[in-house]
């Protein structure tokens, strides 16, 4: 009880003493360290020491209010009394020191309320001198009121590590959209991913920053350090507002708003079978099925036939034989209606033909004479011919989408721009160690940044801009032609060029500043500082150079150098100068302009030497320029090949008995009148097409004669060889026999033709130009071939019989050889086909073995059909030697950029309202699924996307651009015109009212309003956002600038170098914006967002081509099938033996273009249709004569089928094609070698193994049943005649 009034007053004591101490700290922090501004800072302009003060804080002047509201409104306290350690002029300072930060940082309201912070509590707490303590002063000497005043020089500036680590935290994310980086690797005097809570700082502080006027030196501790309280202010997190009116930042600029990093989905599972592939599996096994049902079906069957002592050829095989496999009993049959109406039509067929072809052997000069005219007159319309070289013409549908939307790209935003690029390494240097004169770890430069170089490519550079051309006698050079997106107040050519940095010149690449001993800043430091902030005016080192290019953009470093690891831009190999030229689509004679100076570009560089330098090179015109003197060279190739098969068709045609009749039995000029024939029938297809208005393409000059040759040539050896092998009848004469022959050959020759020229049209439904155009100029070319053959050919083939019965000489029909006697005999091929080789494919173990092979290839094709790779490397389209070669090296090697994509919202977006801004842009209070936040998320996962970095956008810019808080949207209030933000005049105002209100985003009229001012504003060091130079372009203005139309969004691709790369990333591009249109909400709208990139036009093709391909093919089988049932007297299981052995040489072919590295686009596609056409002439012919055949089993009417036409197809075709494909072999062109000699190969020799051992045997198999209705015709027809023993030959 008695120790209770002492410990009450000991209680009283302590808090009396610990009030005394908190009162006595309270009054000594109210104390400042310096007030107002002094002497001006040495070697500086602008810069000014502050006053050493150590007084209380000062009673802020009215005139101070408005500043302190808008930079510091903490200290505002409501009272209207305000005291602090600074003036109104030290106010003005630190508001135009904040400029550069604001207009970068601001778009986070958060991070930017916690710089604030930072310099507000250095500059004017009134509780100053608790965390910051001057080090360092000096006298002087107001120059005015002549008073004593201490400058203080240095200063010691105590801050919390809480607040630092929330500071940064909160602007770590923040982006820069006009340079596609974070907003930290423009402030932090290093790359963003290197910056840290306390070198940021250190930097902001740091007098090699060139804004702070004098040393600051930040000591981070949250604990007191030698009596000093750190500055440990309240923060804002990025997802906190900072004023509860404006909302978090937006998760573009903060991930805690966004959280986690998007994962890409994981890679389709591959399809596998016990860790097979599946389709490789499944086909293994399928064949295996096959084989065992069908050997112990042919085993079965032999030791049936072994049981009974019989043979093949024996009575199983004996048609009169109950045991017989082949048996026809349909012989003995009643014929049905089918069989009736097919043996009337075949009649129908056989009859006209031989009236007419007795009608052309009989009047020759007349049809000759009609057929002529009628060739002059078609072949008139070559005069009208248009052939289309344009890339984008021969590859991409009017209709297609890409081609829409490049179409409203160029119409809204102008064409892409003609690019004029270089790629230069320095193979004779080394790389190079920059030591910073500041401390900090040593840095590598790569060889093509030691300065010597970075000279010799500035001259190179300076030389091609003096390039001079002529056109129509006027004098064209770069800058004429060039991209300059600030003419005419800055007429300066857009080069992306790292010399850009140094406003290519050589002064500002040797500007240094140093004291003799040491280099403390050079193009070293300059080059470091711009590849992190491109967009930057001034480089903030003490050399104080900008790194804005001279045109007025941004020089992105990932687009001017190459080869380097990660980020680290200092470790090049290679330097990228892009010269971006204007297109002019629309304007031929500008057009011709660029085309003439790119021309002499191009000569230049060929030209140019230097032993320091490599230098790699591709113009805009380059790979079309490349394109036709590779044609131009090939054309003697193709003259061989021709040539060749010419002299082998005019050669073999004839049937030498005897040397003695040389001369008389050759048939050469028949030959050349037959090749004359066919290319008469392509003329004439060219020239009616000439005449409707339909252009040419490469492909059809290159591939139609070689298809048209093969049709038409196989058509001349069958009937030359039938009438060569054929007798004249008792009592017949010569145009009866040739009609009678024609009669027999022409349903053949019909078949083939009319079914290859409906497939052919048929596939003009495809919506891929090239595959169209080929179509329509190949299905008619083939059908005039056929007219040609059965007319003039004719008419021509019964001179030369004439000729060759009168012992006249062939070419020189003038000469007469005595007389001799003409004995018929068969050709050695005919022999051999005869005699030798089909007995020996019909044998019965042959057979077996054949069916074997071929369903066994056919497995395997079918199993690889879906690896067939899907596009066409460009290095494919140009010649062995060609200079663009080493170009598309260079671009694979170094570039560490894709080409720039676009994402357009087309014109009926409502910009003005605050929900229509919030789905396009990307800070505060924007949508965290709109338009700029998926393409920053997208870049996120760009190994997945293939979007490489953060979208540029006006808007978000424009936004920064027009806040009152910046000095870059201002007017003179007595014009009200635009001022810029380097103009110093009183009467120019802000745009907006420093207020609440004025804060927030302008809409409505506001919005338009300033729009055009943002859009003229070039880049100064006031204002780093004038979007002139950036955005010009970008934004498509109407209703005379009171509206808004279409606008792009660009980003760039990651780097791409194969075909599966570009359509990989126009289909992710494709599904980005697809997913942008939904959320927007614009479904059911008359506007929507896609992506644009120049390439998309010629590689959607290949979205498509896997279906293309299907329907094509699918087309022109469904054709052949219906054509060949026609035409063969509705024997539908004989068009269907046709259809399936096509199918399966096409089959083959994907199987081939597998293992022989043939990928599948618009030239393998137009070649897979051709070989659906020359598979007819090797199928059709054979089935016709096994329908006909009145052999009594399947062996022996397949026999005669490959004996009788087998010779013919083989020498008309195969012997034809063989020699000049080989020739094909020998081209400069790696596209002939590929497309041309490897598929014309597998063309001619799977249609050959096909058509002439496959089918045979197949037909042997389930070949079908005699017409029993042909086969009683042909006997009635034929009885007690000498035909009737041919027949049985």
């Amino acid at each position: 009880m008695g120790r209770g009034p002492w410990r009450n007053h000991v209680k009283w004591i302590c808090l009396l003493i610990i009030s005394l101490q908190a009162s006595y700290h309270w009054v000594q922090a109210q104390h400042c360290v310096w007030y107002g501004e002094c002497q001006t800072v040495p070697n500086t302009e602008e810069k000014k020491f502050n006053c050493n003060y150590t007084g209380p804080p000062q009673p802020l002047v009215q005139e101070g209010y408005e500043l302190v509201q808008e930079l510091c409104p903490d200290f505002l306290n409501g009272t209207g009394n305000v005291s602090l350690c600074c003036d109104v002029q030290q106010l003005k300072t630190l508001k135009g020191n904040l400029q550069l930060p604001l207009q970068f940082l601001s778009r986070c309201p958060s991070c930017f309320y916690n710089l604030m912070n930072l310099f507000c509590e250095l500059t004017c707490s009134p509780r100053q001198s608790d965390f910051v303590n001057a080090t360092d002063f000096e006298p002087y000497v107001d120059p005015v009121t002549k008073e004593n005043k201490t400058s203080v020089t240095a200063v010691q500036y105590y801050i919390g590590s809480t607040f630092t680590n929330a500071m940064y935290n909160a602007c770590k994310d923040v982006e820069a959209p006009s340079s596609n980086d974070k907003a930290l690797g423009l402030l932090c005097g290093k790359d963003a991913k290197d910056c840290n809570a306390t070198n940021w700082i250190q930097y902001l502080f740091s007098v090699t920053n060139s804004q702070t006027p004098f040393p600051i030196n930040p000591i981070f501790s949250d604990l007191p350090v030698e009596g000093m309280s750190p500055m440990n202010d309240a923060t804002k997190g990025c997802n906190e507002s900072a004023d509860g009116s404006s909302g978090p930042c937006s998760c573009q600029d903060c991930s805690l708003v966004c959280g986690p990093k998007p994962q890409p989905p994981p890679p389709p599972t591959p399809w596998t079978i016990f860790g097979l592939d599946a389709m490789v599996v499944i086909m293994w096994i399928s064949y295996m099925v096959f084989l065992l049902i069908f050997i112990g079906a042919v085993l079965g069957a032999w030791c049936y036939r072994k049981r009974l002592i019989m043979s093949e050829y024996g009575p199983i095989l004996d048609n009169n034989s109950l045991n017989s496999v082949n048996r026809d009993s349909e012989h003995q049959g009643q014929t049905s209606c089918c069989e009736t109406i097919g043996e009337r039509f075949e009649n129908f067929l056989r009859l006209i033909f031989t009236n007419w072809g007795s009608f052309c052997v009989r009047h020759p000069l007349p049809v000759v004479l009609c057929t002529l005219i009628f060739i002059a007159i078609c072949s008139s319309g070559l005069v009208y011919m248009k052939i289309t070289t344009n890339p984008v013409d021969i590859w991409s549908s009017p209709n297609s989408q890409a081609r829409k939307e490049k179409d409203y790209f160029d119409s809204h935003f102008g064409p892409f721009f003609r690019t004029e690029q270089l790629i230069i390494t320095a193979p004779q240097s080394k790389v190079t160690i920059y030591s910073p004169y500041f401390g900090g770890s040593d840095v590598p430069f790569g060889p093509p940044l030691d300065i010597s170089i970075l000279h010799q490519v500035l001259d190179l550079q300076n030389d091609i801009e003096k390039i001079e051309a002529t056109y129509e006698n006027e004098t064209v050079m770069l800058s004429d032609i060039c991209l300059a997106p600030l003419a005419p107040y800055n007429n300066n050519c857009t080069i992306m060029s790292v010399l850009n940095y140094f406003q290519n010149s050589h002064s500002v690449l040797d500007h240094s500043v140093g004291d003799g001993f040491w280099v403390f800043a050079d193009y070293h430091t300059h080059f470091l500082y711009c590849v992190k902030a491109p967009a930057s005016l001034n480089d903030t080192s003490m050399l104080h150079d900008p790194c804005l290019g001279t045109y007025g953009g941004p020089i992105f470093p990932w687009v001017v150098l190459g080869g380097y690891d990660s980020d680290n831009y200092n470790n090049a190999t290679a330097l990228v100068i892009t010269f971006p030229v204007n297109n002019y689509h629309n304007n031929t004679e500008k057009l011709n302009k660029a085309l003439a100076w790119e021309k002499e570009f191009v000569k230049f560089v060929k030209n140019y030497s230097n032993p320091n330098l490599t230098i790699s090179f591709n113009s805009e015109r380059s790979i079309e320029d490349e394109i036709n003197r590779e044609s131009s060279s090939d054309i003697s190739t193709i003259v061989i090949s021709y040539a060749i098969m010419f002299a082998y068709i005019s050669i073999a045609l004839g049937h030498i008995k005897s040397c003695r009749r040389l001369l008389v039995d050759s048939k050469i000029s028949l030959g050349i009148a037959g090749i004359l024939i066919v290319l008469s029938s392509v003329a004439c297809s060219l020239g009616i097409f000439s005449y409707v208005g339909i252009p040419l393409t490469l492909i059809v000059i290159e591939v139609i004669p070689f298809l048209v040759l093969a049709v038409g040539v196989d058509n001349i050896f069958i009937i030359v060889q039938t009438y060569q092998r054929d007798e004249r009848l008792s009592q017949e004469e010569l145009h009866q026999q040739i009609g009678r022959i024609l009669g027999d050959v022409a349903p053949s020759m019909l078949l083939s033709s009319f079914s290859e020229t409906v497939a052919f049209f048929l596939g003009a439904l495809s919506t891929m130009p090239a595959v169209r155009t080929f179509s329509l100029f190949a299905g008619l070319a083939v059908f005039i071939d056929f007219l040609l053959q059965i007319t003039c050919f004719v008419s021509l083939l019964g001179l030369d019989i004439k000729r060759q019965e009168s012992n006249r000489l062939d070419i020189l029909c003038c000469l007469k050889q005595k007389e001799g006697t003409e004995e018929k005999s068969d050709g050695f091929l005919f022999w051999f086909f005869k005699t030798l080789y089909a007995p020996f494919i019909l044998k019965e173990w042959v057979r077996p073995i054949v069916v074997a092979l071929f369903v066994g290839i056919l497995s395997f094709s079918i199993a690889v059909v879906n690896k067939v790779e899907i596009g066409l490397d460009q290095k494919l389209s140009m010649p062995d030697d060609s200079y663009v070669l080493d170009y598309f090296e260079s671009l694979s090697t170094y570039l560490h950029s894709g080409p720039p994509v676009y994402f357009v919202v087309e014109e009926g977006h409502n910009y003005t309202s605050l929900e229509g801004q919030n789905m396009v842009c990307g800070g505060v209070g924007c949508n965290n699924n709109s338009l700029v936040q998926q393409v920053f998320t997208a870049a996120e996962i760009d190994n997945y996307t293939r979007i490489g970095f953060s979208p540029s956008s006006w808007i978000d810019d424009y936004f920064d651009w027009v806040k009152p808080q910046s000095t870059c949207c201002r007017y003179y209030n007595t014009t009200v015109q635009f001022c810029n933000a380097s103009v110093v005049n009183s009467s120019c105002v802000r745009c907006r009212p420093l207020t609440d209100e004025g804060k927030k985003r302008p809409q409505g009229e506001d919005f338009m309003e300033f729009l055009p001012m943002f859009l003229s504003d070039n880049p100064n060091p006031k204002c780093g956002k004038g979007g002139h130079a950036a955005y010009s372009s970008a934004i498509d203005l109407i209703n005379n600038k009171t509206d808004v139309g279409a606008s792009y969004f660009m980003t760039y691709h990651t780097v791409l170098k194969t075909s599966p790369d570009f359509i990989d990333a126009m289909k992710k591009a494709r599904s980005l914006a697809d997913n942008i249109t939904e959320s927007m909400g614009l479904a059911g709208k008359d506007y929507r967002v896609f992506p644009y990139s120049v390439f998309y036009v010629f590689y959607e093709q290949y979205l498509t081509i896997v279906n293309d391909t299907v329907f094509n093919l699918c087309v022109s089988l469904a054709a052949i099938f219906i054509v060949t049932a026609v035409l063969l007297g509705f024997e539908v299981w004989s068009a269907v033996m046709v259809t399936l052995t096509i199918a399966m040489i096409i089959v083959n072919m994907f199987g081939v273009m597998w293992l022989w590295s043939i990928s599948l686009n618009a030239i393998s596609l137009v070649n897979l249709v051709m070989s659906c056409g020359i598979s007819v002439e090797f199928c059709s012919h054979i089935v016709r004569a096994f329908s006909v055949s009145t052999k009594k089993t399947r062996v022996e009417r397949a026999e005669e089928a490959l004996a009788y036409m087998g010779s013919s197809v083989f020498s008309g075709i195969t012997l034809t094609k063989f020699g000049g494909i080989i020739i094909l072999a020998l081209s400069k062109s790696q596209i002939f070698q590929i497309f041309y000699f490897r598929m014309y190969l597998a063309i001619v020799l799977l249609g050959a193994t096909h058509g002439l051992i496959f089918l045979p045997v197949l037909l042997s198999y389930i070949g079908p049943p005699v017409n029993k209705a042909k086969f009683l015709a042909a006997n009635n027809h034929y009885r007690g005649t000498e035909r009737e023993r041919l027949l049985n030959f």
